[in-house]
């Protein structure tokens, strides 16, 4: 997505139909939105892609307990998800379904292809599979060798016939892919876990399924009725049926994407099965896989039994779409978890939408009106003002890395740091005064400068906030397309004479929360906590009770200090399973963050999620102290992420 970049693919996944669209998938589609307004703005020859993913097992249970086909039920909460996007003003060109007659053709060319490439062979596959995650597990990856590691539902073995695809044969050209592409994952620090877990080794793919019928039917070429795709090689091969692959390719000049947007949940699936389906069907590998991760309300995590799941559309309508899109994307550095509370929405309406964002806005209009009828002109600007346009000059010519790279809420700090030179400005000239003092001139020079500032300003966050932009641009008497971008942005030139008109006021002051708050978190101390608190004998415990305590090997992947706590280290660990887990650690007096990543420690598997300094803890490293220190309890030598101790 570089500037010379005349094609711009961005995706989202595709979103799977076994639920309404919760704060994560908007937070995704937001981004991609973000981004491909933005593509379009600077002249970029734009496609972007969102859908729904409704094949495979879940989905077909999911409609007979509902008494209906799976593809009436798929209809129904496809519908849903293209409802809120349109209603969100998604700026989509392509809203995919897996049903679609145009995507099963292009799945099922792939298959084909791969096939007869020699990628694709009959075998049988014994294996716990999760119905709800729609994935196969090792022993070793369940919880108590029964229970899923994602969802925590119980697996059931499974043995059928079944085709698999090589991915073992595309270990090494993954390996080198990632080598040679330093920002095909983005963050970096998400593609550390990804390298770490090819270079484990990669087992042939289990890629079709018998035990069911909803799913794409294998190639008639084939002749195996009774089968049908695995849901993953199904869903991904949306990306490319949407440009036509299978049948007329009419949009395959946009290939490879530039963006592929997912949760950090789906990584895996995308960075290292996808690439590699592609190196079989000998299709260039996108520019860049992009990560982001969960959502949390209030601290805590989201659940229906909780009753604190975050309806997208009730935020949105409540507090205004525009400021929620801001909240979305300048709350939380992309890759890392975010938390939602309305507090933190309040506050980013109040202080930076408000107070500098519309209040400068309100403040252009009094001093045109007041002093010179509305009238500006840029005509002095540079004869009273060159340190604060290099100013602004030396910040804007860096954003668009910061977009491309994935760093929009940096993006969006230094549009701030612009409107903090705005409103400095105004406080260090004192328009007022040179009004009083007879420097029309002068003060025309500042009303101007700040008018070219709020205008580039407004440019730049016309793709995070379309609707509040055209009402300022409307203010301005400036159009947001890409002439106007090139010319104020690109070349740097300053506004022709303008005349102001005053707008309702754009963010007006929220005073108290405008939903019903989230049930509060339970204070009663855990199982756990009251069993540490009973007085034993000796200490004493049966064997039965120690065995409760599941004790694993993880591999720290990432590692960072946790701002304000002098003791508190943030760690993602692998423990072998899907997802790496968070965990809270008190030993930065004792090791940097540095230090950690690629070590291995012993970690407490099963403790219950806990709550430290707002921020979720997923397990409890082992560690002794003396009088010499701490030292983490490592093994002996290192061992496959997530082997049990005992």
């Amino acid at each position: 997505m570089e500037e010379t970049c005349k094609n711009v693919y961005i995706t989202t996944p595709i979103y799977y139909v076994n639920d309404v669209a919760h704060i994560g998938h908007a937070y995704t589609t937001i981004i991609a939105d973000m981004l491909a307004r933005y593509s379009r703005l600077t002249g970029h020859n734009t496609y972007f892609l969102t859908g729904t993913d409704e094949h495979g097992q879940k989905i077909a249970q999911s409609a007979q307990a509902r008494g209906k086909t799976p593809k009436e039920y798929a209809d129904e909460v496809s519908g849903k998800f293209r409802a809120l996007w349109d209603n969100f003003d998604i700026s989509y060109d392509k809203f995919i379904r897996t049903t679609d007659e145009e995507h099963k053709l292009g799945a099922q060319k792939a298959f084909e292809k791969m096939y007869n490439k020699g990628d694709i062979y009959k075998g049988e596959y014994e294996g716990f599979y999760c119905v709800s995650c729609e994935t196969f597990f090792t022993e070793k990856q369940l919880i108590d060798e029964q229970f899923c590691p994602d969802c925590g539902k119980p697996t059931s073995i499974v043995k059928e016939e079944s085709f698999f695809f090589k991915l073992s044969k595309y270990e090494d050209k993954l390996l080198k892919w990632y080598e040679e592409n330093e920002d095909c994952i983005l963050p970096r620090s998400k593609k550390n876990e990804i390298v770490n877990f090819v270079k484990s080794g990669l087992r042939d793919l289990s890629i079709s399924r018998t035990s069911f019928e909803w799913g794409v039917k294998l190639p008639e070429s084939i002749n195996e009725p009774k089968h049908v795709m695995y849901v993953w090689l199904d869903a991904l091969i949306n990306y490319i049926s949407a440009l036509g692959y299978g049948s007329d390719e009419e949009k395959f000049e946009f290939w490879p994407a530039s963006v592929h947007l997912v949760g950090k949940d789906i990584l895996r699936f995308h960075a290292i099965y996808w690439p590699a389906f592609l190196m079989s069907l000998e299709l260039p590998l996108p520019k860049h896989i992009a990560a982001h991760g969960w959502w949390t309300r209030d601290g805590e995590k989201m659940s229906k039994s909780k009753g604190n799941v975050v309806d997208p559309k009730q935020v949105a309508d409540a507090y205004g779409l525009d400021a929620f899109r801001y909240f979305m994307l300048r709350e939380v550095p992309f890759g890392q978890d975010g938390d939602f509370s309305q507090k933190a929405l309040i506050d980013r309406i109040n202080s930076d939408l408000g107070n500098d964002l519309g209040n400068l806005l309100n403040r252009i209009s009094g001093m045109s009106g007041k002093y010179f009828g509305f009238k500006v002109s840029s005509v002095d600007v540079e004869k009273y003002h060159v340190k604060e346009l290099e100013d602004v000059n030396a910040i804007l010519e860096n954003v668009e890395e910061l977009i491309f790279n994935m760093q929009i809420n940096r993006f969006l700090e230094e549009l701030w740091k612009v409107l903090t030179i705005a409103n400095k400005a105004i406080g260090d000239y004192e328009p007022w005064t040179k009004m009083k003092e007879g420097k029309t001139d002068e003060a025309m020079a500042l009303v101007a400068l700040i008018t070219n500032i709020m205008a580039r300003v407004s440019i730049l966050l016309q793709p995070v906030m379309p609707e509040k932009i055209a009402k300022i641009a409307t203010s301005l008497g400036i159009s947001i397309n890409t002439e106007f971008y090139n010319k104020i942005i690109v070349n740097k030139e300053l506004l022709s004479d303008t005349v102001i008109t005053k707008v309702d006021q754009l963010f007006p002051r929220v005073e108290e929360p405008l939903i019903e708050q989230a049930p509060e978190a339970k204070t009663e101390k855990s199982e756990a906590e009251e069993e540490t608190n009973k007085e034993e004998p000796d200490n004493l415990i049966t064997i039965d009770k120690f065995f409760e305590t599941t004790i694993k090997v993880g591999t720290i992947v990432e590692a960072q200090e946790v701002p304000k706590s002098k003791k508190l280290l943030k760690l993602q660990v692998d423990l072998g399973e899907e997802n790496t887990r968070q965990v809270l650690a008190g030993i930065k007096e004792y090791y940097s963050a540095n230090e950690l990543i690629g070590t291995q420690a012993c970690v407490v598997a099963n403790l219950k999620p806990a709550k430290l300094m707002g921020m979720i803890s997923e397990g409890m490293l082992l560690a002794a102290k003396d009088e010499n220190g701490l030292c983490l309890i490592r093994p002996e030598k290192t061992k496959i992420s997530g082997t049990k101790i005992s």
